[in-house]
């Protein structure tokens, strides 16, 4: 990995060092779905990749896991309550669990589904009903706690508070929603730095936030129920905001920022959009450069590799321009599903059936599939929880159950 991104993602995460192949947090290093590792399989036999262990019992739960300091973590619910694990990354072997909240029991996905954000021996992770809170890595025990509804007005969402914290140096950034739309905590202590109230007092969704700049400007960018908005990362000022991608229903899916530009998308027949963000004065603006219906992505994600798009697109695998919108192809076989990106490879995920995984290469002239593997003792649930490539593993969540698969090549 080149010298400069290693020293972003040490600001980013405020960490001094940061292993190169750890998947610290939701969606990677840089929480775009990314891996920078290499010496992967470039395909499986037809059995798939073999597995190294797989773990029962862990807790119901959506959220997807992580991996960091020899540990992997998790959200779910166990014995009536949502906790964070932690199992051995070698064997799978479990730590601890710490439980903190009481779970939620009002509809289909119950179980906590964000993903615990790991960094400088301390796990950061979220329950269903807005309890934000700071374990040790090593023992579990709690540092500190928040909650997003008694402390900043916040309302739970009608699945659920499905957030992974992000990480920014000192600060952790998150979503209570509302009067406090975003808010900025001492990663230390959980006390408060600022809030950002935005026009429309924006409710939570089920978006998470990333970091980025513009102009000199640091910013965190967030898919909030109105739209995708903006803050300055050093006080919580409202910036600017992108309202066409968003739905009434759910935004769920991560925005991508490169180099100006953010393209979000949603689904119930909304679609996904680029807009191009600049400043104007001592204003910022964001102004859309194309918009297209087929583009609608559920939950799943999109992952920026070359100059393209990989990830759903309305029910199937697709792959498009970033910059012009144009579809390049799609794929109905790999149908709905969640997206990672690693050594040239889209890592993809269905998310019913049979819970199908995806070799697929990061091919923008067409589709090439490297392999394909049902996923054992399937649950009769949604597979939601996104594909993580660590250390040269593939982790796959279902419910209560993780499965460790060698992808390394050697």
């Amino acid at each position: 990995m080149p010298t400069y991104r290693l020293a972003a993602l040490a600001v980013f995460l405020g960490a001094t060092t940061l292993p190169a192949a750890d998947w610290p947090q939701f969606r990677g290093p840089n929480r775009d779905g990314v891996s920078t590792e290499s010496g992967l399989l470039k395909s499986w036999t037809k059995a798939g990749p073999a597995k190294m262990w797989e773990v029962k019992n862990l807790g119901l739960g959506f959220g997807t896991p992580s991996v960091a300091e020899g540990k992997v973590f998790g959200l779910g619910t166990r014995d009536d309550k949502d906790g964070v694990w932690a199992l051995n990354e070698a064997d799978g072997k479990e730590l601890w669990f710490t439980p903190f909240d009481d779970p939620r029991k009002t509809n289909q996905n119950n179980g906590p589904s964000g993903t615990p954000t790991v960094v400088g021996g301390k796990a950061f992770a979220l329950s269903s009903k807005g309890k934000l809170v700071c374990l040790d890595a090593k023992t579990g025990k709690l540092d500190w706690q928040v909650d997003f509804v008694k402390d900043f007005g916040g309302s739970v969402p009608g699945w659920g508070y499905t957030e992974s914290p992000l990480i920014d140096g000192d600060k952790v950034i998150c979503t209570p929603g509302g009067k406090n739309t975003l808010v900025a905590l001492d990663k230390a202590t959980g006390s408060v730095v600022w809030k950002a109230a935005i026009p429309k007092a924006d409710g939570a969704h089920y978006s998470s936030v990333i970091a980025i700049e513009i102009a000199s400007q640091r910013q965190y960018i967030q898919f909030v129920r109105g739209g995708v908005v903006a803050v300055g990362a050093s006080d919580g000022a409202f910036l600017w905001r992108y309202d066409t991608p968003a739905n009434g229903t759910a935004n769920c899916s991560t925005p991508i920022f490169h180099d100006g530009y953010v393209f979000a998308a949603s689904a119930y027949s909304t679609g996904g959009g680029l807009a191009k963000v600049s400043k104007a004065d001592s204003k910022f603006e964001a102004k859309e450069v194309y918009f297209d219906k087929r583009m609608q992505n559920h939950h799943g994600g999109l992952v920026l590799v070359d100059g393209y798009l990989y990830g759903e697109a309305s029910g199937k695998l697709g792959c498009i321009n970033f910059m012009t919108g144009e579809i390049a192809w799609t794929e109905p076989k790999a149908g709905k599903g969640s997206i990672t990106y690693a050594d040239g490879h889209l890592y993809y995920r269905n998310e019913g059936g049979k819970g199908t995984v995806f070799l697929v290469e990061a091919n923008p002239k067409k589709y090439v599939e490297k392999g394909r593997f049902d996923q054992p003792d399937r649950s009769k649930t949604n597979s939601w929880a996104y594909p993580v490539v660590a250390n040269g593993r593939l982790y796959i969540r279902d419910q209560d159950t993780l499965l460790c698969y060698n992808i390394a090549a050697k």
